[in-house]
């Protein structure tokens, strides 16, 4: 078994193996005749999961349709679900500072464990792609919206289902790559199509999510939300200073968050006769997107179409 390990974690696909899971201890590879049972907790590890192991894993979101991130807490079946799955992906502590205390009652020689933000650069709610200085300094756990993370998450979830499924390497790489070149495609989309705009900033009526994908595409990005954390929430003021600095902008469109009501985007709209977009920042989908097989790409590329309207880019 050791030996099967090092093979593995020497390979070229997987030298962030020793990211994930520490090679020895592991849990032992999955028989090949049987399916990885993969458990992840928010959309985009669910999607990216079953772009890498199709026919080969079977893959749960432990986050209920619907039902908005910064609010979910796990409970007892969700812990039950994942005691009984081969592999665990989470964001990070970050997005789900829940999993610290929920691991402690997994045993993890059976269960994988894996971190998919190993290996990208965290940003602070204060760097680059925010022009919003009145946020308090906090990590920014919204990693997958900028695209070149999402392609070091699939590379991580590809390399775990290996060390799960040795047999399956090939087939999660061959997966892998092709996945990676869709969102290197999608990546240039956003960058041509986001290079010319009237205007570069987003103002955005909703949690603060959108700094990694301003920073890409050298965007600069407000929001009603003074913070990243589940417990941000607006103040009266704060809206008031969204809307001031749009009229001051002459922006013509706010934009409001997926699967919550846009109370916040419609106020400022009325005090300022601009109109709404939605941004979606794909932690979670609605029933009736997952039952239709909703995918991220579709998404992003839903959410470019939207930003090229609402910037007036040409």
């Amino acid at each position: 078994m050791k030996k099967i390990l090092e093979k593995i974690c020497v390979g070229g696909m997987l030298l962030g193996c020793a990211f994930i899971v520490a090679c020895q201890g592991s849990p032992a590879p999955l028989h090949p005749a049987v399916k990885l049972r993969v458990i992840t907790t928010l959309f985009p590890l669910y999607d990216f999961s079953r772009e890498v192991g199709q026919g080969r894993v079977a893959v749960d979101l432990l986050l209920p349709p619907g039902v908005e991130s910064h609010s979910f807490e796990p409970k007892a079946g969700d812990i039950r679900k994942i005691q009984e799955a081969d592999v665990f992906i989470y964001t990070g502590k970050f997005m789900e500072p829940w999993v610290d205390d929920l691991l402690k009652s997994v045993d993890q020689r059976k269960v994988l464990i894996v971190d998919a933000s190993e290996g990208v650069r965290l940003l602070t709610s204060g760097e680059e792609g925010n022009s919003d200085h009145l946020h308090q300094e906090m990590v920014d756990p919204h990693i997958w919206l900028d695209l070149d993370n999402a392609g070091q998450m699939v590379n991580n979830i590809a390399a775990a289902f290996t060390v799960r499924d040795p047999k399956g390497q090939a087939y999660y790489k061959k997966n892998r790559d092709a996945y990676r070149e869709r969102l290197r495609l999608l990546d240039d989309r956003f960058k041509k199509s986001l290079s010319q705009c009237d205007s570069r900033t987003i103002y955005h009526a909703g949690h603060f999510a959108f700094g990694y994908l301003a920073r890409r595409y050298h965007l600069q990005y407000i929001s009603a939300y003074q913070g990243v954390t589940a417990d941000a929430e607006p103040t009266p003021k704060r809206i008031a200073l969204l809307a001031q600095a749009m009229k001051n902008h002459g922006s013509k469109y706010i934009f409001y968050e997926e699967l919550v009501e846009p109370r916040i985007a419609e106020t400022i709209a009325q005090e300022t006769g601009v109109r709404l977009l939605m941004l979606h920042a794909a932690h979670n989908v609605s029933k009736v997107e997952l039952d239709r097989g909703v995918t991220f790409t579709q998404i992003m590329e839903r959410d470019l179409k939207n930003l090229s309207l609402g910037l007036s880019c040409h």
